[in-house]
């Protein structure tokens, strides 16, 4: 599997053929936003910042859009949606599925970490976590900590790390989980076996 991010919300994971977009941004508001086909587009938010599925509709590649809570099942992928407060008090959908036994959750742009014990439970074990971290309209660096570590990832990527305080808000977020944002890379290229014994690691993936 490997995972790129490409600012914001914006996360492309490939496995194989099958390509999964996260909150792709929409060209509207970033004409030089990454563009690549998907076979699925997830849209955490109804907000130009995340839902430009057209960005990610190209070649032969027309992707299935799945942009608010419920159960899914497309070509033998399991995607799951779970409500939750979002930036401006927008519904925001945390999402997650399992590609080739690694389980993703993306939390989108979650505000409010009061989620419903049975949203808790149904999220289940994470190997692989997507936080925002920016503040503002989103979990501040320290809420985005608190409440990552709770769900007991295995890997932490945090997002939104782009901006003028990114790395302000990555020292924050780092200190909080008591990690080193040091763990750099262009790409995270992970396998099954690589998940295994980690805890709370914190990954950041440069944007691009």
């Amino acid at each position: 599997m490997i995972i790129t991010y490409h600012k914001e919300g914006f996360v492309k994971v490939q496995q194989g053929d099958l390509v999964v977009a996260f909150n792709p941004i929409s060209r509207e508001i970033d004409p030089k936003a990454t563009r690549f086909g998907a076979d699925l587009c997830l849209v955490s938010l109804n907000n130009p910042s995340f839902n430009g599925c057209e960005s990610v509709t190209f070649g032969n590649k027309d992707p299935f859009i799945i942009n608010g809570p419920g159960e899914y099942e497309i070509d033998g992928i399991f995607v799951y949606g779970y409500p939750s407060e979002g930036a401006d008090g927008q519904i925001n959908t945390i999402f997650t599925t399992e590609i080739d036994g690694i389980r993703l959750c993306h939390l989108g742009a979650l505000a409010n970490t009061t989620l419903d014990p049975k949203t808790l439970e149904d999220i289940g074990v994470v190997d692989v976590l997507f936080v925002p971290i920016a503040g503002g309209p989103v979990l501040s660096p320290k809420d985005a900590a608190k409440f990552a570590t709770s769900l007991e990832p295995k890997i932490i990527i945090p997002l939104m790390v782009d901006g003028k305080n990114g790395e302000e808000s990555l020292k924050t977020f780092n200190k909080e989980i008591g990690g080193s944002a040091e763990n750099r890379v262009d790409k995270l290229t992970i396998k099954r076996k690589d998940v295994e014994g980690k805890e709370d690691e914190v990954i950041v993936i440069q944007a691009s």
